[in-house]
């Protein structure tokens, strides 16, 4: 399994649609999650263990624009488009891969409202570099904040997730560099993979 893994993004052009499409799936059918303020996107959370799960992301119509993975915009069928490590100390974490000479954007403060009136908080960093989003960007948990894992909707485990990349091995190297554990096998174009044991069975996602 995955050490640091915190969530895969599953992108939607339209959120319902989003939501129906993994129900008819998996049989979970996802819990609204609230919005991104300034991001123009909005999302519905499935759990996929006691501390991961799978993030729906749409646009959100009550804002004027997507400024964060703008390509939801276009997609016609959902696919997954990166994932996210968690870590305790963003900042030693930040500080360590700056001296490794890659650069990222952050770190960045985040929020949202959950539909119960809850305030999630976090803190992340994305590379600037991040492979087409194979890699990850990083997330640390305001220690306040209930982790989405905890009453997302059950009943999915994550069964398996890997990388694909024509540069398998320097991905490996970076992933290294960045402390993260992760299966990357040769390919001819980058994908990341996600298999998830449902109600339904075993259910293959795909970028």
């Amino acid at each position: 399994m995955l050490a640091g893994l915190d969530h895969i993004i599953l992108g939607a052009n339209d959120l319902g649609r989003g939501i129906d499409w993994v129900e008819e799936r998996t049989g979970v059918r996802a819990a609204l999650g609230g919005v991104h303020p300034g991001r123009g996107t909005q999302n519905a959370l499935v759990a996929l263990g006691a501390d991961c799960y799978l993030e729906i992301i749409a646009p959100d119509p009550s804002q004027p624009f997507v400024t964060w993975f703008t390509q939801i915009n276009s997609i016609t069928q959902p696919k997954l488009l990166t994932w996210a490590a968690h870590t305790s100390d963003l900042d030693a974490l930040a500080q360590r891969v700056r001296a490794e000479g890659l650069a990222i954007d952050g770190p960045h403060q985040g929020k949202r409202t959950r539909p119960d009136s809850k305030v999630l908080s976090w803190r992340l960093f994305h590379l600037r570099n991040n492979y087409g989003g194979l890699l990850p960007f990083f997330i640390e948990w305001n220690p306040n904040s209930v982790h989405p894992a905890t009453d997302a909707p059950a009943g999915c485990t994550l069964d398996r997730f890997e990388l694909q990349s024509p540069h398998a091995q320097e991905l490996a190297r970076v992933c290294r560099i960045l402390g993260v554990e992760v299966p990357i096998v040769l390919g001819s174009r980058s994908l990341i993979r996600a298999r998830i044991r449902s109600p339904k069975g075993l259910v293959d996602l795909a970028s």
